[in-house]
């Protein structure tokens, strides 16, 4: 017997989950609805996933190495990697996905261009689940009706997952992001090198930040805000560009994109035979909005699961098995959510705490912990002292932020 496991999304979740169960020697059915699809997306990777999940040279735009932070009173602090082999990756998801989707077709995994309409769920034990779903590889958007029978599911298709919904997954809370490619001229494009900016206030976004990012050609100038916030987007994007003008100005809209972002994970990300990874499973950070290498992580750590109490496709995995993914997701990076949702608790509810957050960036023993940990993944506790003239500054900061907040 070979176990078969269908992946639906084909995404860095996706697409991670099926390499790996394919470089196992396990049968596996990779669904994308649109192979040419670009995900709206900031497109921000860090160091470690060039490396771990051996990304080619070419797939990235920019090498960003200064990161300018911008307050609501317009303090602006600069944050520059001192290591010259350290930098944030700046990536067009239509290319990084693209990557990563025909890397794991070549190695094995059945690429299908399909929409899954219908997961239907077995009544029995080790009863096959099926998908129902539509054929488009003869180019028709309609498609072709088919179904397909595997063992095991994984829900990689995003927020809006179908696959969440057919098993029950329950809901989440989520925010909004709302993005404008903009090509610029080619002097002001020169600044945009090595550089990204991040932009807090009410008026770019009452409880997260707004963003102007460099791409291959041009830049991605966008906001985001919690769903309550939803009406407000458009007045929160004139919002960033208005900050922002004296560096677009003459810039022509090449793209408008819009997509929702997981605020915390589902109450169940394995029910069955079925588990879901990346925004399915509602992996994305909060206060830094990260959502692409944890999605690719995810994807990762629950194939590797399915081929370990698999014992390489030679039997069908229990929902208590594909559970030990979760349980080792959580204990790897439990921690991390819980100090990052902090901070945007912290940081992101007023002005005068927005103002307090960019003046603590611009300390170096802050600068260095924070790039560590996202360019990394691994928090390295810093020594006492430096932890107390940490604390002691984010206090004094707090105070300060309300004198400086407009």
């Amino acid at each position: 017997m070979t176990l078969r496991v269908a992946v639906v999304g084909s995404g860095p979740a996706g697409s991670s989950a099926a390499e790996t169960l394919v470089k196992a020697g396990i049968e596996t059915y990779l669904f994308e609805r649109k192979l040419d699809n670009a995900k709206p997306c900031g497109g921000a990777i860090p160091l470690c996933m060039v490396s771990e999940f051996d990304l080619p040279p070419e797939i990235i735009d920019r090498r960003v190495r200064k990161m300018k932070m911008i307050s609501p009173s317009n303090r602006e602090v600069d944050i520059n990697l001192v290591n010259e082999n350290e930098y944030i990756g700046m990536c067009r998801r239509e290319v990084l996905d693209g990557f990563m989707r025909e890397r794991a077709a070549k190695l094995g995994a059945n690429l299908i261009n399909g929409t899954v309409h219908k997961l239907e769920i077995p009544t029995q034990t080790n009863e096959p689940y099926t998908l129902h779903y539509s054929d488009h590889s003869e180019g028709n958007t309609v498609g072709v009706a088919k179904t397909l029978k595997v063992d095991l599911v994984i829900g990689a298709d995003g927020a809006n997952s179908r696959v969440a919904k057919a098993i029950d997954a329950g809901d989440y809370n989520y925010a909004i992001a709302f993005q404008e490619r903009i090509r610029i001229p080619d002097h002001l494009m020169t600044y945009y090198e090595d550089r990204a900016e991040m932009y807090v206030g009410n008026d770019v976004s009452p409880d997260f930040y707004a963003w102007v990012f460099p791409k291959y050609d041009h830049v991605a100038v966008g906001t985001g805000t919690m769903k309550v916030n939803q009406a407000q987007i458009k007045k929160l994007q004139a919002g960033i560009r208005a900050r922002a003008a004296h560096r677009i100005e003459g810039g022509k809209i090449i793209k408008v994109e819009a997509h929702p972002i997981p605020e915390h994970p589902r109450p169940r990300r394995v029910v069955g035979r079925v588990a879901l990874v990346g925004d399915a499973a509602g992996t994305v950070t909060k206060s830094s909005g990260e959502g692409i290498y944890f999605a690719a992580k995810s994807g990762r750590m629950c194939a590797e699961t399915i081929v370990e109490m698999s014992n390489n496709g030679a039997k069908i995995p229990t929902e208590d098995d594909l559970k030990i993914y979760l349980k080792r997701w959580d204990k790897q990076y439990g921690m991390t959510y819980l100090v990052l949702d902090i901070l945007q608790r912290v940081f992101y509810r007023t002005d005068a705490t927005r103002e307090a957050f960019v003046e603590m960036c611009s300390d170096l023993d802050v600068q260095k912990m924070t790039f560590d940990s996202y360019l990394y993944k691994t928090v390295v506790p810093a020594n006492p002292l430096v932890q107390m003239k940490i604390t002691a500054k984010t206090l004094g900061s707090l105070l300060r932020g309300h004198a400086l907040a407009p």
